[in-house]
C-alpha cells in the first residue's frame, strides 16, 4: 500500500537542498521521510519516520519537519500535502527525554523552547495548499495536535486511539491543542478532552467531528489520498485564496494561544506533579 502511494522516498521532491536536508541522518533512517504520490505528483506526502519509537516528536524531528516544510514551499507544482505516520502509530506525541530535561531549565527559558517547539510542527500552517492528515494509527498529545493543525483529517484506522493526555502527565496542553479543538468540536466537548486527558476511540473521533471516516488501517492513507485527488484537480488559484481566506479567520489569535500554552507548559515543568 504505502509502497504503491510513494514514489520518492528519502529523496525529498528532488531539489537540491534534500541530500543536505538528510545529511545529518545518514547513521540511520531520517525522521521523516519526503514524497510524492505515484500517480498525482502534485500531492506531497511527509511521513514521521521513527516507527520504533511510535514516530515521537523531538526537536530534531522538528527542525527536520520545518525543513521538509520549507522544500515543498518551493515547489510550485505541490497542490496538496498529506501527513501520515510509518508503522502502527501516526505520533505517540512528545518525546519523553525533552520533557524530562526541560524539568532542569527556567521558567523563562521553557517558555522560549516551548513556543520554539510548538512552532517547528506548526510550520505545516505556512503552507500555501491544504494538508491533510493520514492518521493511521494512534495519535497522542502532541501527536493529535499535529493532526489538528493539518486543514483536514479526511480518515483514521479502526483500531486508532485519539488522546490530548498532557493532564495526565501533569502538563498544561500545548502544541496549539487549546485552540483548535475547541474551534473544531465545540468549547464543551474540547474541555472535556483536555480536562480529563481521556483516550477516544475513531468511532469517537468521527461522531465529534474530528475525523470524516473510519476505515482499516491500511485504507487510510489511500483514502486520504484520495480526497487530496479532488483538490489538486481543481483550480489551484481557487483552493489557495480559499485556504487563505479560511485560515485567517482561523489563526487570527493562535500566537496569543501559544505563549498562552507555553507559560502554562512552563509552570508545570516546575510542579512536582509533572509525569
Amino acid at each position: 500500500m504505502l509502497a504503491r502511494s510513494l514514489c520518492v522516498a528519502r529523496s525529498g521532491l528532488g531539489l537540491s537542498s534534500s541530500r543536505a536536508l538528510y545529511s545529518s541522518f545518514v547513521q540511520g533512517e531520517p525522521p521523516i521521510l519526503l514524497s510524492k504520490d505515484k500517480t498525482n505528483p502534485s500531492i506531497a506526502i511527509i511521513t514521521l519516520n521513527k516507527p520504533d519509537k511510535l514516530n515521537s516528536l523531538s526537536v530534531a524531528v522538528g527542525e527536520t519537519f520545518k525543513a521538509v516544510v520549507e522544500e515543498i514551499k518551493a515547489d510550485k507544482g505541490v497542490r496538496a500535502v498529506v501527513v501520515t505516520g510509518s508503522g502502527r502509530a501516526f505520533s505517540a506525541g512528545g518525546d519523553l527525554q525533552f520533557l524530562l530535561d526541560r524539568t532542569r531549565s527556567s521558567s523563562e527559558q521553557n517558555v522560549e523552547e516551548m513556543v520554539r517547539f510548538y512552532k517547528r510542527f506548526l510550520s505545516i500552517r505556512s503552507l500555501p495548499v491544504p494538508t491533510l492528515a493520514a492518521i493511521n494509527g494512534a495519535a497522542v498529545g502532541a501527536g493529535m495536535c499535529l493532526a489538528l493543525a493539518c486543514d483536514l483529517r479526511p480518515a483514521i484506522a479502526t483500531n486508532a486511539k485519539l488522546s490530548v493526555n498532557f493532564v495526565r502527565l501533569g502538563l498544561h496542553p500545548g502544541l496549539a491543542s487549546t485552540y483548535f479543538l475547541p474551534r473544531l468540536i465545540g468549547p464543551h466537548a474540547a474541555a472535556q478532552l483536555l480536562l480529563t486527558g481521556e483516550t477516544i476511540d475513531a468511532q469517537t473521533a468521527q461522531r465529534l467531528g474530528i475525523v470524516s471516516e473510519v476505515k482499516p488501517a491500511e485504507e487510510v492513507l489511500e483514502y486520504t489520498l484520495s480526497v487530496a485527488n479532488k483538490i489538486a484537480s481543481a483550480s489551484p488559484v481557487a483552493v489557495q485564496s480559499l485556504l487563505h481566506t479560511l485560515r485567517k479567520r482561523l489563526d487570527a489569535d493562535l500566537e496569543f494561544s501559544l505563549l498562552d500554552e507555553a507559560e502554562g507548559q512552563a509552570i508545570s515543568y516546575a510542579s512536582p506533579d509533572i509525569l
